[in-house]
């Protein structure tokens, strides 16, 4: 049987580049190497495409494998049928390229950008087409959609950064008669909570806007919603899955970038501690807002549940953290699909999609 060339994608211009790598060095070490011929290839902050040759996949958090010897610049041409382009000196060297991974968190990963660049190419990838990645990862729009599908949200309000700049105390005054303290303020488009606050007053709120501001120029704010941190991954194409439900209990004010990838406050119950019918709803509420959006392949979801067992959609990432402490491959281990199984399952979406 024929390997499957695989080229795994990851870093990225991106606010969210460590976490690709922590991502991209758990999707290498489970990826069978009997069934693929797999093309590492990063790209650095600076916008530089390596194809990295080393087998030693530790090296990607540290930054390592930039100056891994035998590395070779390269590229996806968008040229159908060119594949992977990789430099040799004066040579270019072309790689058949069956299938693309995208371990490519946030701006310029998940947001659209490659995947356009894909879609030109004509090489399957996994995850989310370009509209649905632009819509997931702009959360104005996600929420535009979320609301027209009935699913159920929290109120929000959008400001832009040109009138943080111009009329602040104007914005606040407008956010302090629509919401009590505490607020969430959240960039509209970042994922792995990079630039996302907790408002508990006014100082708090300004400072938490002017964050923000400094990662997109829309702004998110939302008011707060009491309740467990509910995520479930999704898996599928025209008839997608959700697995179980998880639940993180962050230790901390709220499930920041810090509780998510540096401290060990935080703690993840699979299954959640949700009734079965708040659980059930979390489920097909996450098929609803995956479809409405029209994804493919794979999505992780998250909610709130209240203490009265409501479900209130919170946010979709469409390409989730793959880290050995990420939520969805550990979900879908829990709902019987291990993290290399998954890893086949996805490539096998990606396939079928382009067929």
């Amino acid at each position: 049987m024929k390997k499957l060339s695989v080229c795994v994608l990851f870093g990225g211009v991106s606010p969210e580049h460590e976490v690709s790598l922590r991502s991209a060095e758990s999707v290498l070490k489970n990826m069978d190497q009997s069934k693929y011929n797999i093309f590492p290839i990063g790209i650095t902050k600076e916008g530089d495409w390596i194809h990295y040759v080393g087998k030693d996949y530790s090296l990607l958090p540290t930054g390592e494998w930039r100056d891994y010897p035998g590395n070779r610049r390269s590229a996806i041409s968008p040229v159908r049928g060119q594949g992977l382009l990789c430099f040799e000196g004066d040579c270019v060297v072309r790689e058949r390229i069956d299938v693309v991974f995208p371990v490519l968190h946030g701006e310029n990963g998940e947001d659209g950008t490659i995947q356009g660049l894909l879609q030109l190419a004509g090489i399957p990838y996994v995850g989310p087409r370009v509209s649905a990645s632009a819509v997931a990862m702009d959360k104005t729009l996600t929420k535009l959609v979320a609301g027209q599908a009935g699913v159920p949200q929290a109120d929000w309000f959008l400001a832009r950064r040109i009138e943080l700049d111009c009329h602040m105390e104007h914005v606040i005054s407008q956010l302090e008669s629509r919401f009590d303290y505490p607020m969430f303020v959240k960039p509209a488009g970042t994922g792995s909570s990079v630039g996302v606050s907790k408002a508990a007053n006014q100082d708090q709120l300004r400072e938490g806007l002017l964050s923000a501001a400094v990662y997109d120029e829309k702004v998110l704010v939302e008011e707060y919603i009491r309740g467990k941190e509910i995520e479930v991954a999704v898996m599928g194409n025209e008839s997608p899955v959700a697995s179980v439900c998880g639940e993180i209990d962050s230790g901390a004010e709220f499930y920041d970038y810090d509780a998510k990838y540096i401290t060990d406050t935080s703690v993840a119950y699979i299954p959640a501690r949700i009734s079965e019918e708040a659980a059930e709803q979390v489920r097909e509420l996450a098929v609803r807002v995956y479809q409405a959006i029209g994804c493919r392949g794979l999505s992780r979801v998250d909610f709130f549940v209240t203490e009265d067992g409501r479900a209130v959609f919170n946010e979709i990432n469409t390409i989730p953290g793959f880290t050995s402490i990420s939520m969805y491959p550990k979900l879908f281990a829990a709902s019987g699909i291990p993290y290399s199984q998954l890893i086949d399952e996805l490539i096998r979406l990606a396939m079928e999609e382009q067929e």
